[in-house]
């Protein structure tokens, strides 16, 4: 016959509240055997007292000094010790002969009887008490001499209160100690209950090794996920933050508690996390990403917090840049082929018409202005990506009618750069810098218009120069051209607008970002971006970057 098995509950909950149903009830169990125990020897002590108090004063009595001294002491000491029994609520008063003759007992059958129980230090003179087993059965009793004047002890008293009747006494304590202990478990039971109902509701019925198992899960997934998680609290402190967002949001140390305004952030990002509305896809600047934000309200009838979302758009932002250079590179293409067909067509033309030393001249003539610069940036600069983008720049600016003029100081050895330099921050800083310097000679209507770039390898520091002959930047919007929505781009009007020129625009999303991701890529990589007056009128930015730096993370050096 199989044992059937005692099904535990599964639940967090359900476990809980057996759990504490049984605590509660073995407190309760514990305090009834302890109340038991301690009021059982209170009784028994209780009763001692008593049947002392009455032993003595009935030896004390005059009456029963004077009465056991007769012929016939029974006659006299049995009413009297029946009435003191009465009065003082013990089981028995017996008097008795020093030989130990009773005169006195409960049942008269047994006056005359020898007493049950020890008498040698009461007849030595002394009171004592005792448990013994009589006629009555088992009881607590005291013995006390009684003496005559001279001293002498000439009866003896016995006073006492049966064991059954202490407990009985005892029983009537436990039980209603026990009627107030199951009140009290009941009242336990239900409150326990409620806050077992309330818990279940929370933990959605699941036990303890499915809440570690959904933690353990919960914390894989914030670490697996790439996208920046930020949880905010009603008081906009951080109330969650997954890796990804330490890393996007450039956080260190336990921000946990902290409120957003305390972080560190730039001020449109820590404006966005306080706005009380949703964003949605919302672009922004930390000091070496660019990041898209997203938050949505918490509300259940009032508001308790935001969960805010980021993804990096930094590479992204950078494929784009490196994409319209490809793209200006393929339009600067297009119109050198264009324009070598026409060159052709003349060369062609010069020979039809018998002019072949003309012919030779003319197309000689372009070949070496194209040589001379292509011979000119590959001696001074051997790093193959410098080199190729500046050919590349140096294309589409002519095709935009400004000249670009690499300085005679300029020099970068192939191999000079460390491995951890990254090419693409490269592209991104001299390539944007380039493009900017460009928007800004066109539209300033200079003659002629040139871009001066300076590449060069300076002691411990790699340096990219940029200057423009455009209007340049004022003073107090010096700052501003890094920020983000920044651009030298038309306006939506059309009215051009210089970069850093009075008047430059704030660009939608996807504008405005090239100066900024500039100086991101510098920031990256330990170096740092300067913003001076051209000597030609225009602004000249300075990109310096340690050759022997070490890469950052997160903007500390590693």
């Amino acid at each position: 016959m199989r044992t059937p098995r005692i099904r535990l509950p599964h639940s967090l909950a359900g476990r809980l509240f057996a759990t504490q149903i049984a605590l509660v009830a073995a407190v309760v169990a514990g305090c009834a055997v302890f109340a038991y125990l301690a009021d059982r020897d209170q009784a028994q002590e209780s009763a001692r007292r008593q049947v002392t108090a009455a032993a003595v004063a009935v030896a004390a009595s005059p009456a029963v000094q004077t009465a056991v001294r007769e012929r016939d002491p029974a006659v006299h000491l049995q009413p009297y010790a029946e009435q003191v029994r009465r009065d003082t609520g013990v089981d028995f008063v017996t008097i008795m002969s020093p030989g130990g003759v009773r005169w006195t007992h409960p049942d008269p059958l047994r006056i005359g009887e020898r007493y049950l129980g020890h008498t040698e230090a009461a007849l030595e003179g002394h009171t004592f008490s005792e448990t013994y087993t009589g006629t009555l059965g088992p009881s607590v009793r005291t013995v006390a001499p009684v003496r005559d004047e001279d001293g002498r002890v000439t009866g003896l008293v016995s006073a006492g209160i049966t064991v059954d009747a202490i407990s009985a006494q005892v029983r009537d304590q436990i039980l209603v100690f026990l009627g107030v202990a199951l009140t009290v478990l009941a009242f336990g039971g239900a409150g326990t209950y409620l806050l077992i109902a309330r818990l279940r509701r929370d933990t959605h019925g699941m036990n303890a090794a499915e809440l570690a198992r959904m933690r353990d899960y919960h914390e894989a997934a914030l670490r697996a996920v790439r996208e920046g998680l930020l949880m905010l609290d009603g008081r906009h402190r951080v109330a969650l933050v997954n890796d990804g967002g330490r890393e996007l949001l450039g956080l260190r140390g336990d921000v946990v508690g902290l409120p957003v305004t305390e972080l560190g952030l730039p001020p449109s990002l820590t404006e966005a996390l306080l706005a009380p509305g949703p964003r949605v896809d919302e672009v922004h600047l930390t000091d070496e990403r660019v990041v898209v934000l997203n938050t949505s309200p918490v509300a259940g009838g009032e508001r308790h917090g935001t969960v805010v979302t980021l993804r990096d758009h930094t590479e992204l932002q950078a494929l784009s840049g490196e994409l319209d250079s490809v793209r200006g590179f393929a339009e600067a293409l297009r119109s050198q082929a264009h324009e070598a067909a026409n060159r052709l067509h003349a060369v062609v033309s010069l020979i039809e018409l018998g002019r072949a030393d003309e012919a030779v001249e003319f197309a000689t003539a372009e070949l070496e202005l194209a040589q001379a610069l292509t011979d000119r940036v590959v001696a001074a600069v051997a790093e193959p990506v410098l080199a190729a983008l500046l050919l590349g720049k140096a294309a589409q600016a002519n095709e935009h009618g400004v000249e670009l003029v690499l300085t005679e100081d300029s020099r970068v050895d192939d191999g000079l750069l460390p491995p951890d330099l990254s090419a693409r921050d490269l592209v991104t800083m001299l390539g944007n810098l380039i493009d900017n310097a460009v928007d800004a000679s066109c539209a300033s209507g200079a003659r002629p218009p040139r871009v001066t770039v300076t590449v060069r390898a300076d002691g411990a520091e790699l340096l990219l120069r940029v200057g423009d002959t455009g209007p340049g930047v004022p003073p107090e919007a010096a700052d501003e051209i890094f920020r983000r929505g920044w651009s030298t781009k038309t306006t939506p009007s059309g009215s051009g607008t210089p970069g850093g020129a009075p008047g430059g625009t704030l660009a939608g999303t996807g504008r405005g970002l090239g100066l900024a991701l500039v100086r991101q890529a510098a920031r990256r990589n330990a170096g740092t971006v300067a913003l001076a007056d051209a000597p030609a009128g225009g602004a000249e930015f300075t990109v310096r970057l340690p050759l022997q730096h070490v890469r950052t993370t997160e903007g500390v050096p590693v």
